[in-house]
């Protein structure tokens, strides 16, 4: 021990006063913070939207620099997005499983093996800060050893485990097994396939896409928006938007709407409206519209949108299944609530919160809606009913039962003619039905759209 001229130990300007515990490693915050929300998305059933929301999120998120924030989000993304094979890749090199309830143990692995797997991370410090994890919690600090081996073998041995498990779908069973019932294994497969890559950045536009995609390096799309090219830059900070020139809205989502066509002089009601970017284009398309949610906050939101775009809409706070309009519209629009199975690309965690009672759940709710909503539907009035769910049964399903025993009601079938580009995606009753393998778009403009189900009923009688 080397001593100071007094014969005392010289003081460590890095020691702590008895109790304190020493500060934590560099970037360890980020990744106990992504284990604890991938926790409570895949244990929990909690959505990561609401974890990562910036003022009512998960506590751990919050306290974060806004880089580390950053690193949280391209984790659980990578994470959800290849959960099956993480697992697949972990239990590769295990002798036994891990034991019951290390579920602790199970998201500190997930989360090292997601950067030495998917992500542009340093392995030793996705391999250190596991391990320092592990450590640090007194009900992995036994199997540190263990996440040391495992996440190393990760690092040395990566292409080859990579290739071991390329064939693991990317999903959960119960899903892949309900979407090859629906469209046939082959189509499943490619199906689990499209959501590895994060979903493209379209616009829906008021005028002139042609200029605006020359304006923004992007391109058009067969439904009249623009995709932009690779960008990974601020939304409001791209020429337009002060101006409401334009509105981020997938292709998928912008269909239903259209679909609604020519609308001037037409009282139009948008239920479920929030965040209104169908009610845009509705009252772009000459409609009289109100939207109608029954979340305040939700449409308060929807009002800042069409404020910025310039447009005006009635708008209604209510239970949709308590509103009884005193006169009936022209045109309605039902984007229903659904388990949006289809918007994968863009929420990975939506196939670890939601599960086959759900959609079942889900679709009741949705054809208790419908049957609702074409009751207040005026003579030779037209309804759309759609959602973002990839199963039948949130959607033709539903459309089946109400045809079947609601007297004076009859589908339109879409005319393949009028969606150039789109036409695989016209279902041969004449629905829409997206699914994110459709729209294969040229080099340097991501392919594929959200899962969207669409269609339209007219009231005959």
């Amino acid at each position: 021990m080397v001593l100071n001229s007094n014969g005392k130990k010289p003081a460590n300007k890095n020691s702590n006063k008895p109790g304190e515990r020493p500060p934590a490693k560099p970037g360890l915050q980020a990744r106990s913070a992504a284990a604890k929300i991938l926790a409570a998305v895949v244990d929990k059933k909690l959505p990561l939207d609401g974890a990562l929301d910036h003022e009512h999120g998960n506590p751990a998120y919050k306290a974060l620099g806004e880089s580390d924030r950053a690193l949280v989000r391209a984790i659980l993304n990578s994470a959800l997005r290849h959960l099956p094979r993480i697992d697949a890749a972990i239990a590769s090199l295990l002798d036994s499983p891990l034991p019951d309830g290390a579920r602790a143990l199970h998201h500190v692995l997930v989360v090292g093996a997601a950067q030495i797997l998917y992500l542009d991370v340093p392995d030793h410090s996705a391999v250190d800060l596991a391990v320092e994890q592990a450590n640090n919690d007194p009900r992995n600090r036994r199997f540190a050893k263990l996440v040391n081996a495992i996440l190393r073998r990760l690092g040395r041995e990566k292409e080859a485990i990579l290739a071991s498990v390329a064939d693991v779908p990317a999903m959960p069973d119960w899903f892949l097994a309900r979407l090859t019932k629906a469209y046939g294994r082959q189509a499943a497969l490619a199906i689990s396939d499209s959501q590895l890559e994060p979903a493209a950045i379209d616009l829906t536009v008021k005028a002139d896409a042609v200029g605006w995609a020359e304006r923004l390096n992007g391109a058009v799309l067969p439904t009249g928006g623009v995709r932009l090219a690779a960008f990974d830059g601020s939304i409001p900070s791209l020429e337009g938007f002060e101006d409401g020139a334009w509105w981020v809205q997938d292709a998928a989502a912008s269909i239903p709407a259209k679909l609604l066509g020519d609308l001037t002089g037409k009282r139009v009601a948008d239920l479920c409206a929030a965040p209104g970017g169908k009610t845009a284009q509705l009252i772009l398309a000459g409609g009289k519209v109100t939207a109608i949610d029954q979340s305040e906050n939700r449409l308060k939101r929807l009002r800042s949108n069409l404020a910025r775009l310039g447009l005006e809409a009635e708008t209604l706070v209510t239970d949709l299944t308590k509103f009884q309009p005193e006169e009936g519209f022209d045109a309605i629009l039902l984007d229903a609530p659904c388990s949006s199975t289809g918007t994968t690309r863009r929420h990975p965690d939506v196939l670890w919160t939601k599960g086959p009672e759900e959609i079942e759940k889900l679709a009741g709710v949705q054809e208790r809606l419908l049957r609702h909503a074409l009751a207040f539907l005026k003579p030779d009035g037209v309804i759309v009913f759609s959602n973002c769910s990839l199963d039948p049964a949130e959607g033709e399903d539903v459309i089946a039962r109400v045809l079947a025993d609601v007297p004076g009601i009859a589908r339109v079938p879409i005319e393949t003619a009028s969606w150039p580009g789109l036409e695989q995606a016209i279902s041969p009753l004449g629905d829409f039905r997206t699914t994110p393998v459709m729209l294969p778009m040229a080099d340097g403009i991501a392919s594929g759209l959200d899962g969207f189900y669409a269609a339209v009923l007219r009231r005959v009688a």
